[in-house]
């Protein structure tokens, strides 16, 4: 049997038409797609006008998306909706009413920190995690207020509990992967997998090789028992994937992913520095259309099928519903 629904909750690729028409022959209803890293305001916007290009040349096989009604509206025309995404809160600058105009722009996902402490929080590579500043504050009660949803992917522990915290919406961790299973600085530990589960907020299961045990050689059961080793720990409604595919960027890329424009070092991040580039991802995972080895992975690890279908999207859909839409000003 093959999934109801895909959904992939980060992918920041080389976009091409060979990519997009992966995405229709792997089903793929949606997508969040990383549109910015270290850009600003003006750098980011010349990426949405890229996008807008693609959407008005590939429109037989992609759309934009805003709503979970884009997902359900991609997966009946056979397309891929593709959802906004920053690793970085640089493109709001300063600025908090920026959220307001992204969140128009159609960005739904925002992260307070890469791997740097940012204006908003601590990235995983800081020494020192004072948590949540003022500003991330103010930002986070926008984002809330509005329908962005606070990503804390490469963000330190104590912001990404306090974060959890503080919101009065879910958050996400839409790529990464429990420490228990591989201890990788991008990885989260069982305390906020837990936090993240009572919060009712998701974490996507990513395939980049860093954050895989025994990295490009894991193997498709080694992936999918740990899946179900997380289920057991924070409920399956609360668990999806966001697999953090990089398919065809060129290794000068990861310069720019790691080091941007904030130092004239040379910093790689996780993975040996004497290689720098891409990995090599799983044999399983190539692309888009390799997606059907997951699902049957996780039946052969003992999940039923519904619940199968709910990580593979049906949880993101779910969480599309209840999140990208403006908060009830009663709440506030």
């Amino acid at each position: 049997m093959k999934p109801h629904i895909i959904i992939d909750n980060l992918q920041y690729n080389n976009w091409s038409p060979k990519i997009f028409e992966q995405l229709v022959k792997g089903q793929v209803s949606a997508v969040h797609a990383t549109i910015a890293y270290h850009e600003d305001f003006q750098e980011t916007i010349l990426n949405i006008i890229q996008w807008n290009r693609f959407f008005q040349t590939h429109h037989d096989k992609i759309l934009r998306g805003s709503s979970h009604h884009d997902v359900i509206k991609a997966q009946k025309s056979k397309k891929c909706a593709i959802f906004f995404g920053f690793q970085n809160p640089s493109p709001i600058e300063d600025h908090i009413g920026l959220v307001e105009v992204w969140h128009q722009l159609g960005v739904r996902f925002m992260q307070l920190s890469y791997n740097n402490q940012s204006l908003l929080a601590t990235g995983c590579y800081e020494q020192n995690d004072p948590g949540i500043t003022r500003m991330g504050k103010e930002v986070i009660r926008e984002m809330n207020r509005v329908g962005m949803v606070v990503d804390m992917s490469h963000s330190a522990e104590k912001s990404t509990l306090h974060a959890i915290e503080i919101s009065s919406r879910p958050i996400v961790i839409s790529h990464a992967n429990p420490a228990q299973w591989h201890e990788a600085r991008r990885n989260k530990s069982n305390t906020v997998l837990k936090a993240l589960a009572e919060s009712n907020g998701m974490i996507g299961f990513s395939l980049y090789p860093h954050h895989l045990k025994n990295q490009s050689q894991c193997s498709l059961e080694s992936f999918c028992s740990m899946i179900a080793q997380t289920a057991e720990i924070m409920g399956v409604h609360s668990i999806g994937l966001g697999s953090d595919l990089c398919q065809d960027q060129p290794n000068s890329v990861v310069e720019w992913m790691r080091n941007g424009t904030w130092t004239r070092t040379l910093d790689f991040g996780e993975g040996s520095p004497d290689n720098p580039g891409f990995p090599d991802m799983p044999s399983w995972f190539q692309d888009n259309r390799d997606f059907l080895n997951i699902h049957k992975g996780l039946r052969d690890v003992g999940f039923s099928e519904q619940d199968v279908n709910l990580i593979m999207g049906e949880n993101w859909l779910r969480f599309y519903e209840q999140s990208f839409s403006p908060q009830n000003q009663n709440n506030l």
